[in-house]
This record gives C-alpha cells, structure tokens and sequence, in this order.
C-alpha cells in the first residue's frame, strides 16, 4: 500500500475513534462509572434521612434561638448529599424563614419548640434519578407571648424530592417541590392557584382587613342553632386523619380538599343539606356518593353561604371566632383560592384555623398573615 494512502486511512480512523469519543459522557476518562445504581434499602434510609434533615433545618429556623449551631445538613457528605445549587437554595431559604420568624414575632408570635419528622413514602428510579416521595409532620410549641396561646400548631406536608447520581454512582440531592398546595407554615414555595371562577352575576364578599387588634365583633357560641363547638371538635379530630365517610379530593386540581373538609365541620355543627343539582350554586350538600360544587369549591361555596344568608361577612380578620370560615385569594385575580376553618380562638382576641391541603393544626391567622401578606382575605360569620 502506498505510503500516502495508509497516512489517509489512518488519520481517518483517529479522526472517527475522536468522534465518537466526543460522544461519550465527560466523566468516563479516567474514571469508574456505575451505571444505572440501584437503590438499596440502606440509600432509601439515607434519602429519608436527608430529608428529615432539610425539613428540621427549615423548621428551626422559626424558632426563637432555634438556628444557633450549622444546619443538620452541613454533615451530609459522601455517598448521598446535597448538590452545591440545592444546598445554596437551603441557605437562602434558612434566611428567608429567619426573616418570618422577626415578622412573626412583630406580630405578637413566637415558637419555642419544633419537632419535625419525615417518613419516605415511595421512591421511584429511572436510570440515574430517584423521585422520593416523603411525608413530612411537624409541631411548633408556642412560646408564651400573649400568654393564651394554644401548645402546639402543627402540620403534614408532602414533598418530592429528587436525587440525582454522580459518575461514581453516589447520589445528590438536586430538587426539592412541595406536592400540596403549599400552605405550610414553614414553605417557601408559593400556594397553587386554579383557574379563575370569576362571574359578576354571584354574590360578591367584601373583603376583610388584616390589622390587630379589630374591633369587637362577639358571638355567641353556646344556646343557637348551631353547635360551633361541635364545627371546631370535627376539624380538630380530621385535620390529619381524613374521615373515611367522604371523599378525599386531593390532587385532584388546585383547590385540593380544602373547602371539602370546611364543609364537612359546618355540617357536623349543624349546616343542613340543601338538595338538588350539583352545579347550583343555591344547593348545598355532601356525602360519600356525590357533592355539590357548593360543598367542595371554593368561590361556589362562597357564594351559597352569601345567597343563602348563612354566613355574614366580618370587616377583619381578627374578629373570626370558633366555627367561622376564612378564605384566601393569593394572587388577587377576584377567584377565591383556599378555605379554612377557626377551631380555637384565643381570650386575646387571636383566630387559629384549621384546615386541608396542607393538613394544618391551630395555625394562627397572624402566621397567615405574615406568610402571605399580599394575599386578599374574605372572613364569614357562620
């Protein structure tokens, strides 16, 4: 063969053998690759582990001297850990809730103690990522501030959280995302909103300012027609345990079982039925078969209790009383977008709801507040 011509095939084969190199992963010079890792019963236990870290994290963070020593995080390294944008966005975060915690405290609200903990759900793994799904469940003491605080608030959050393999096989943590609606009192994420139900011909509710103290609105809670007692009890039995005699409607759109669970509680106090057809908004109703739009969403709930002169509107928020109805519009767009119920009210003059998605305890209106303070509010009277 022709010296020229060998020089040519094999500067053509060197050229090919530095394509096709070009398209092999960048790490896999000079290094041991596992592919595809599995997920052993021991990497699970270090995924929940790691989770109940980020979340412990974030709860001490609202809690008075809570962030004293390094993150519990900080001692994650090796096989799983966070990766460097996941652990930035936890410090940012840990700031952002430090600044709730002054917030909270300028409204007359401190927590002395937090417990949080995180049981892993499912873990799904495609190639090198692992989707874990957790339950997260926290309680926050109060501190005594006002001195009639309830002892505890507390919550169940969902969240998935995604962990992404390195070229030795050793995961990161790369993605944390709320699955609920994001109502947490310790979330940073913004609450999911649904499409707009906006029509001018319904009952339209004034809203209710947000400023404390308001002036005195009384009610009377024993001797009526309604057991508001009873309204709070409910709330407080379901909060976390869902009564198995209804659906359970979340996940199911962006309202999620917020106005479900409200529903049921002013039933169990003595909301009776109104039968008929289930887009009228004027019927109201619910059980384990079917429920009208009135009984599960929220503006169409709003606008049967206006129409049907069960509830009256409050002019503030802090003159919600025990068996009252607070909702919420986020966005401000004029659709209502989360509903909750007041189980305790303190001698002081301070609300606490109760409600789904997330699943809340005794949550005070002035950490609502403080978490969504562009938010637009509607109080009722029940």
């Amino acid at each position: 063969m022709p010296a020229r011509r060998r020089a040519t095939i094999v500067a053509a084969a060197v050229a090919s053998i530095a394509a096709s190199a070009a398209l092999l992963p960048t790490w896999s010079a000079g290094a041991t690759v596992v592919d595809d890792p599995t997920v052993d019963a021991g990497t699970r236990a270090t995924f929940q582990r790691l989770a109940d870290a980020v979340f412990t994290d974030r709860t001490q963070a609202l809690v008075d001297g809570g962030r004293s020593g390094k993150p519990l995080t900080d001692g994650f390294s090796g096989d799983v850990r966070l990766s460097s944008r996941t652990a930035r966005g936890e410090e940012a975060a840990l700031t952002t809730l430090d600044r709730r915690k002054d917030l909270l405290a300028q409204l007359g609200e401190k927590y002395r103690k937090g417990d949080t903990a995180v049981t892993l759900d499912a873990t799904r793994v495609t190639g090198r990522t692992a989707e874990a799904a957790v339950t997260e469940t926290t309680t926050l003491t109060y501190a005594e501030v006002r001195g009639d605080e309830p002892r505890t608030t507390g919550f169940q959050a969902h969240h998935e959280l995604t962990f992404t393999a390195d070229r030795h096989g050793d995961w990161q943590l790369t993605g944390i995302r709320d699955t609920d609606q994001g109502m947490a009192v310790n979330t940073l994420a913004k609450p999911s909103v649904k499409a707009p139900t906006v029509d001018d011909t319904m009952p339209s509710a004034p809203r209710a300012a947000t400023t404390y103290p308001a002036p005195a609105k009384p009610k009377t809670l024993t001797g009526t027609a309604l057991d508001y007692k009873a309204m709070a009890a409910y709330a407080e039995k379901y909060w976390s345990n869902y009564n198995k005699d209804y659906p359970d409607f979340n996940g199911q759109g962006a309202g999620g079982d917020c106005t479900n669970f409200v529903s049921q509680s002013l039933k169990a106090g003595g909301w009776k039925h109104v039968p008929g057809y289930v887009y009228d908004y004027t019927k109201w109703f619910g059980n384990a078969d079917i429920q009208s739009h009135s009984f599960i969403g929220v503006n169409e709930w709003s606008w049967f209790a206006q129409n049907s002169k069960r509830t009256t509107p409050l002019a503030n928020v802090y003159q919600l009383d025990v068996g009252d109805v607070l909702q919420m519009d986020f966005d401000k767009d004029g659709s209502k977008d989360h509903t909750m119920v007041v189980s305790y009210r303190s001698p002081q003059g301070v609300p606490y709801l109760t409600y789904h998605s997330t699943n809340t305890y005794r949550r005070s209106v002035a950490s609502i507040i403080a978490s969504y303070s562009s938010a637009a509010f509607y109080a009722y009277r029940t």
